[in-house]
């Protein structure tokens, strides 16, 4: 251990030497273009030809977007390095640099040289030896992570050197049997299948505790920026993760992934405007989770859609008018006809209701009028009214638009046709018990769903509000008369630019500026956005492919919410049944991918697990066959430095459990995973931080996909209580460890863990 702990500190203090240069450099051509900026506005806007002027224009936005690049690196300047065959290193970054002889420092990660990085794997690393991922935190380096290629083409020195995975790896293959070496070999071939597979269609990554399914699917992912970087930079990838933790830990293996083609999120942030970590309880979790809520809600949709019991009638200035019931129907029917989404089928409905609103007070007139035998003085006027010959289409329409101003005909036209929001139309449905009953398919659990008005989002209503504007929609009416006006207004932008590059002569001098990227910048004068801030705030948004991480919590809801995503059905879904902790998650992966991708997926197994020991996964094996006999834990290659413990203490005693792991592992991270219940008591009781603190307090959800050296299961009966899945909740906790393992518990063991007796 102190071995491995020396090496890593090594080197870190060489990567930080290097990192600190990159700054500087970085530091430096940001004063380059300060001042290039300011050397530009100090010319002045006045005086001087049009064309002096327009040049300045033009350099000036030039500058300022080289400026904003800069500062956009600042967070991961660095993450990556790759020695090869030769003994040169290159190191890789969000942007490229030179030193003061304009010599490259840093590699750009679009360029062609930083290539290997991406592409290299096991089984064919071209001339890499090794390829190391920088973590930073600011300007400092606070983690490395290597991955050797060639051990045999490497010094024994270079391999002292080696830390994270490829230090693991080393060491197996240095073990004493030949059948570490075929391990390493089975790993690397296994995750290269993965990593390579084809863009198309659906992957699923099916891998037991310590297979490494998530880290081979985020090399994927690096591996598809990088080799269809025109159809993702353009689309983008989202990486869907089960909680914040997660998402922050994915993050840390993969640099490259924080470019701007890439939207990390949970499903409760898929949904925008809505952002939650709620879950519901178990029993409304597999109702909301459940395929016929599509239907309940297309049926509160239609229940939204009504007609009066009786005729309709509506009285404005003392005029009645009176639309009859059948009329009112056909009006409706007709809506609903045109198959559109409510809101913009209700531009229909609405003006059909103001037009025969509009004839029925024509008729209330001339009633009126003849009932009060008014003269008018000319023949012809007092002739009776004709609605059909005297009243044209303008003369409705200019009537219908007069009514619409009135409350009357506006209470009328929501309570028959209301226009919805989909927060608006799931709140109301979920807090009236009469309608869920009404609308409910047969067999479905409504009473389940029945909750207060002012209750707040859960994860399973995020599901339920993007099938909600799936049938909603929006009357977009407004925003088409706006983009016509700013389709006017980009072509006097683009003629302009046009103008700018004639007059400047750049296009002649070999400067290509584009006129719509110029007339871009000059039309948005604020900050730029990536195609990943375009995408997480676009509900309708196609990505170019989806991650799907720990897959198998997905309930069927929340797969139509992702494959909506995706229209491509381009996706990596990375999980394990056997970890299944949400009762409306999967059983198995045709259960939950056929109704979407039949024909169109296949599965990638991973076997080996090197990341757990063996003695833990054989306490695993006893849980995962207490609840699944017909499955087996991958195949552990590593034997750990000590046998799992059982110690029989209150929470009293948890801080003394907790410091002698500390102390067994001298460097590294203690995981206290807890059931749901204790878990406000424990982080009370434990000096627990964040995610980066040397002791983190968790819930079996909280820790899904995570990995600690130490790992203290408390009170493991209640695990298995708290739900019916509460076996695989236990396999989940009992599996997080790579060195240590030890159960606290105080009154009983369970018969599961009865190997720890």
């Amino acid at each position: 251990m102190a071995n491995r702990q020396d090496a890593l500190s090594e080197a870190m203090a060489t990567e930080q030497v290097k990192v600190s240069m990159l700054y500087g450099r970085l530091d430096a051509a940001r004063q380059r273009a300060r001042t290039a900026l300011g050397d530009v506005y100090a010319r002045g806007t006045t005086g001087g030809t049009r064309q002096a002027m327009v040049e300045r224009e033009v350099s000036a936005a030039e500058q300022a977007r080289r400026l904003a690049q800069l500062n956009a690196v600042e967070r991961g300047l660095c993450f990556g390095r790759v020695d090869d065959t030769s003994g040169t290193s290159t190191y890789i970054g969000r942007i490229g640099l030179r030193d003061e002889e304009h010599e490259s420092v840093l590699i750009d990660w679009r360029a062609p040289a930083a290539r290997p990085f991406y592409v290299a794997t096991a089984s064919d690393p071209g001339e890499l030896v090794r390829r190391r991922h920088l973590h930073l935190r600011e300007r400092t380096v606070v983690g490395i992570d290597d991955e050797a290629f060639d051990l045999e083409r490497m010094s024994e020195g270079d391999r002292d050197t080696l830390v994270g995975e490829a230090a693991l790896l080393a060491a197996l293959r240095r073990g004493r049997t030949g059948r570490m070496g075929d391990v390493v070999a089975t790993i690397q071939i296994e995750q290269d299948r993965v990593i390579r597979s084809a863009l198309q269609g659906a992957l699923v990554v099916q891998g037991g505790p310590g297979t490494g399914k998530t880290v081979a699917a985020l090399h994927r992912a690096a591996f598809l920026l990088y080799t269809h970087r025109d159809t993702l930079e353009r689309r983008g990838v989202l990486v869907v993760g089960p909680n914040p933790m997660f998402l922050r830990y994915i993050s840390q293996v993969l640099p490259a992934l924080g470019e701007t083609q890439v939207v990390m999120a949970m499903l409760g942030e898929l949904f925008p405007g809505v952002r939650t970590g709620l879950p519901d309880e178990p029993g409304a979790a597999v109702v909301k989770g459940d395929v016929r809520m599509a239907e309940l809600v297309a049926r509160a949709v239609r229940d939204r859609q009504r007609v009066p019991r009786g005729d309709l009638e509506v009285e404005v200035d003392g005029v009645r008018m009176v639309v009859p019931h059948e009329e009112c129907v056909r009006l409706r029917e007709r809506a609903r006809a045109v198959r559109l989404p409510h809101n913009m089928a209700r531009k229909l409905f609405v003006t059909e209701l103001l037009r025969q609103l509009a004839l029925a007070e024509a008729r209330a007139v001339e009633a009126a009028l003849r009932l009060e035998e008014i003269d008018f003085g000319e023949p012809e006027l007092n002739e009776p009214i004709e609605l059909d010959k005297d009243l044209d289409e303008v003369d409705l329409e200019l009537a219908g638009e007069r009514l619409w101003g009135e409350p009357a005909v506006r209470r009328a036209a929501e309570e028959l046709w209301p226009e919805l929001t989909p927060q608006r139309l799931i709140g109301e449905l979920l807090a009236d018990s009469d309608t869920l009953w009404a609308v409910c398919p047969s067999g479905l659990d409504w009473e389940a769903l029945v909750r207060p008005a002012d209750a707040p989002w859960t994860v399973g209503d995020v599901p339920l509000l993007d099938e909600a504007a799936e049938l909603l929609g929006e009357d977009d009416t407004a925003r088409r008369l706006a983009d016509r006006q700013a389709g006017d207004d980009w072509q006097e932008q683009e003629l302009y630019a046009r103008e700018v590059l004639d007059v400047t002569g750049l296009m002649e001098e070999g400067i290509f500026v584009r006129a719509d990227v110029l007339a871009e910048r000059q039309a948005d004068a604020g900050a730029e956005l990536t195609t990943a801030d375009r995408a997480a705030a676009d509900r309708a948004w196609a990505y170019g492919h989806v991650i799907v991480d720990e897959a198998q919590e997905l309930s069927a809801m929340a797969w139509r919410m992702v494959m909506r995503r995706v229209p491509a059905k381009s996706l990596t879904v990375v999980g394990d049944l056997a970890q299944t902790g949400s009762a409306a998650g999967a059983s198995s992966w045709g259960q939950v991918l056929d109704p979407h991708l039949a024909g169109r997926w296949r599965e990638e197994r991973l076997m080996v697990n090197y990341r757990t020991p063996v003695e833990i996964m054989r306490v695993a094996a006893d849980v995962l066959r207490s609840f699944d006999p017909g499955q087996e834990v991958p195949d552990s290659v590593r034997e750990g430095e000590a046998e799992p413990r059982a110690v029989r203490t209150g929470l009293g005693g948890l801080l003394r459990v907790v410091a002698e792991e500390l102390e067994a592992i001298e460097e590294g991270q203690v995981g206290v995973i807890v059931p749901d219940a204790l878990h406000e008591a424990v982080c009370a009781l434990l000096p627990a931080g964040d995610l980066d603190a040397q002791v983190v307090a968790l819930t079996v959800t909280q820790a899904k996909g995570l990995e600690f050296d130490a790992v203290v299961v408390v009170e493991p009966g209640s695990i298995l209580a708290q739900s019916e899945m509460g076996g695989r909740d236990l396999y989940v906790a009992v599996t997080r460890a790579t060195r240590r393992l030890t159960v606290v518990y105080e009154d009983v063991l369970p018969d599961v863990l009865g190997r720890l007796a």
